[in-house]
């Protein structure tokens, strides 16, 4: 049985690993909290990885124009390692139901900008090449193709631009 007994009495838990990812290993190296230093076993530490610039967007133009072409600058990538107490708190992870504890899958990342400018495919967002062809179609219009313009003088110049 996974509950622990105590005469008559069967003791309730509260997570299916006890808070920990110990398995097996009778003692685990204590770190510090990356935020408060708090002393917290490895395995119970709530650990993310931070990908990030060196130089802040502000200054990256001016170093660019400075640097010669094709360098790429490199990244930072640091390994913070925090307390639950300091990870709740900087909702860095959050307190769920009781059921919802239960669910050991890991939640849909929500996508950053990069990722937005990134996506394929047409009607990836709106505004982008392909959006109005997309929802004519999901709405079962007439295609795209078939739409004609209507009938006027051909624009000129910067108008031809904004028109296409």
């Amino acid at each position: 049985s996974t509950q622990s007994t105590w005469g008559s009495f069967a003791m309730t838990k509260k997570r299916r690993n006890n808070g920990r990812s110990k398995h097996g290993r009778g003692h685990v190296k204590f770190i510090r909290c990356s935020n408060c230093g708090r002393c917290c076993p490895k395995d119970k530490a709530i650990k993310r990885l931070i990908v990030r610039n060196i130089i802040e967007a502000a200054a990256q133009k001016d170093l660019m124009d400075a640097c010669f072409e094709g360098y790429v600058l490199p990244k930072l990538y640091i390994k913070m390692l925090y307390c639950v107490s300091c990870a709740v708190h900087s909702h860095i992870v959050r307190v769920r139901s009781v059921e919802a504890r239960k669910i050991r899958e890991h939640p849909k990342r929500q996508r950053t900008f990069g990722d937005r400018n990134q996506q394929g495919g047409p009607g990836g967002r709106p505004g982008a090449p392909g959006a109005k062809a997309a929802a004519a179609g999901a709405a079962g219009g007439a295609p795209a193709a078939a739409a004609a313009p209507a009938p006027g003088p051909a624009p000129t110049g910067t108008e031809a631009q904004w028109t296409m």
